[in-house]
C-alpha cells in the first residue's frame, strides 16, 4: 500500500507535467521550446555534432601538420577528419543559432546543401544556413512552424526607410528597406494574403517621414480608408494618368535639385533642403494596362512610360514605387515586361496557375516557383520573398485588419506631408461622422491652400 501511495504522489505531478507540456507543444509553441525544446535540442547537438557532420560529408582530412602534430603529442595512430569549428551557439524563443567556422576545402554550398539532413539529424523544424562573412556561416535553426502563428520578434530593424513587413521562416523580420530595394512587386490571388500584406507595409510606413501616395482604380475600395496619412489619391484610371504625371514632374524638380548640390541622390542632401521621400502604392496594376476602346490606349500608353520612367531613374530622387496585382506579364500588353525588370523586389502570394509564379520569381529565382504552387489555400499571409541576388524565402504577414490599419493611418495624420506638386490628388476627409459599418468617400479635389 505504501508503494501504491507513493507511486500516486509522484505520478501524478509527473503526469500533469507531461499532460502540460503535451498541450503547450501544440497551443503555446513558444514556450514549449523554451521550457522542453530547447534544452534537450543543444544537447543533442553537442552529444551528436562531430557524428553528423562526418555523416553529411562536412568534414575535411586534417592537414600534414595536424596529422603529425596528433601522431607525434597525442600518440594516436589514427587521425579524425575535422569538422567546422563551433564559434558560438546562442537559443531563442524560436530556436537556436550556431555560427560555424569552415575549414579549408568546405563551402557555404555544402552546407546548405546538407540542411534537410541536418534538420532530421538535430530534430528540429528547420535548419537555415546563412554566410555572415567569409569563412563563416549561421545555422538558424527553428524549433517550431514559426509561420504557423506569426509573432513579430521583439526587436525591429532600425534604419530609415526600413519597415518590418512579415516575418520570415527562420524566425527573423522580413523587412522593406527602401534604400536597398527602391521597388518592389507583390502578387497574389483573391484571398491569399496580398490585401493584408499592403496593409502592415502601410501601417509601418505611416509612422515614419514619408509622402505617402495611392492608386486604386476599384474607385478606391482599398485605399481610401488611409485618407487620414495619404498625401495623395487617384480612384479611376483618369485620375491615375494626372497623378503619374505629377510624380514624374516631382522627379525632374528634385533631380534639379541635386544637380544643384551636386548630389548623386535624395539622401546625399542636407537634411535642411532634403524632400521628403515617396511611396507610391498601386493597387491591382492591371486595371492600369486594361483598355475598353481604342481611344482608352493612348492614355494607357502614357501611364506605362511614366510608370516605366519612374522605376528607371525615380530611386535617386528618393520615389519608390509597391505595384500590387494578381497577374503581372506581357499578357497585360506593351510595356509591362519593361516595368516588371525595374521591380527588385518581389513577394508571391498563393496564386492560381505556375504561370503567375513564373511571371514573379521566375526571372530572378527559378527555384521559388516550386515553393509558391504549394502554397495551401488555408494560410493566407505565406509568401515567398524573393530578390534579383537569386535568394528566396518563405514568410508570412501578421494578421492586421482594416480598420485597425485605418486607426493607425488616423493617428499619424499629423505626418502626412503636403506635396505642392501633388495637391490636386489630395484626398479630402469628410467631417461627417460616417454611419457604423460605412466606409466615407474619398474624392480627389483641388486644393485651396
Amino acid at each position: 500500500m505504501a508503494d501504491l501511495t507513493t507511486l500516486w504522489e509522484v505520478g501524478l505531478p509527473l503526469a500533469g507535467a507531461g499532460g502540460g507540456l503535451g498541450y503547450a507543444k501544440f497551443r503555446a509553441p513558444r514556450v514549449f521550446w523554451s521550457v522542453a525544446g530547447l534544452p534537450v535540442a543543444r544537447v543533442r547537438f553537442a552529444v551528436t555534432y562531430r557524428a553528423t557532420m562526418d555523416v553529411c560529408g562536412l568534414t575535411v582530412q586534417p592537414s600534414r601538420l595536424r596529422a603529425f602534430l596528433v601522431r607525434s603529442v597525442a600518440r594516436r595512430s589514427d587521425v579524425q577528419p575535422v569538422p567546422p569549428k563551433i564559434r558560438r551557439v546562442r537559443g531563442s524563443s524560436t530556436g537556436m543559432r550556431v555560427t560555424l567556422r569552415l575549414p579549408a576545402g568546405l563551402e557555404p554550398a555544402d552546407v546548405m546543401a546538407a540542411s534537410e539532413r541536418l534538420r532530421h539529424a538535430w530534430g528540429v523544424h528547420s535548419v537555415h544556413v546563412v554566410e555572415t562573412k567569409p569563412g563563416f556561416v549561421e545555422l538558424r535553426m527553428t524549433g517550431y512552424d514559426v509561420l504557423r502563428r506569426v509573432k513579430m520578434p521583439r526587436r525591429r530593424p532600425s534604419g530609415r526607410m526600413v519597415v518590418p513587413v512579415a516575418l520570415r521562416e527562420d524566425g527573423t523580420a522580413f523587412v522593406r528597406d527602401y534604400r536597398k530595394v527602391p521597388h518592389a512587386l507583390t502578387l497574389g490571388a483573391n484571398q491569399s494574403g496580398k490585401s493584408m500584406y499592403l496593409r502592415n507595409l502601410i501601417a509601418g510606413l505611416a509612422p515614419l517621414r514619408v509622402a505617402l501616395v495611392g492608386i486604386d482604380c476599384k474607385r478606391g475600395v482599398e485605399q481610401r480608408r488611409y485618407a487620414p496619412r495619404l498625401s495623395a489619391l487617384a480612384v479611376t484610371p483618369e485620375e491615375a494618368s494626372g497623378l503619374l504625371d505629377a510624380l514624374v514632374g516631382e522627379m525632374e524638380t528634385r533631380f534639379d535639385l541635386l544637380s544643384d548640390y551636386g548630389a548623386a541622390d535624395l539622401w546625399a542632401l542636407p537634411e535642411e533642403v532634403r524632400p521628403v521621400p515617396v511611396v507610391l502604392l498601386v493597387d491591382e496594376v492591371a486595371e492600369l494596362f486594361l483598355v475598353a476602346s481604342k481611344k482608352d490606349e493612348e492614355r494607357r500608353d502614357r501611364m506605362v512610360m511614366q510608370l516605366i520612367r519612374l522605376g528607371q531613374m525615380a530611386r535617386a530622387a528618393g520615389i519608390y514605387l509597391e505595384i500590387c496585382g494578381q497577374r503581372f506579364g506581357s499578357e497585360l500588353g506593351k510595356g509591362a515586361t519593361t516595368l516588371r525588370a525595374q521591380l527588385t523586389g518581389r513577394v508571391v502570394h498563393r496564386v492560381n496557375d505556375k504561370q503567375t509564379a513564373d511571371m514573379g520569381l521566375g526571372d530572378i529565382a527559378p527555384d521559388a516557383v516550386v515553393a509558391v504552387t504549394t502554397i495551401p489555400p488555408d494560410k493566407p499571409g505565406v509568401a515567398v520573398a524573393g530578390d534579383t541576388s537569386g535568394g528566396w524565402s518563405r514568410i508570412r504577414t501578421p494578421e492586421v485588419s482594416a480598420e485597425e490599419a485605418a486607426e493607425t493611418c488616423a493617428r499619424f495624420a499629423h505626418r502626412t506631408p503636403a506635396l505642392p506638386a501633388l495637391a490636386p490628388y489630395r484626398p479630402v476627409i469628410p467631417t461627417v461622422t460616417p454611419t457604423a459599418g460605412s466606409v466615407p468617400l474619398v474624392k480627389p479635389t483641388p486644393a485651396t491652400d
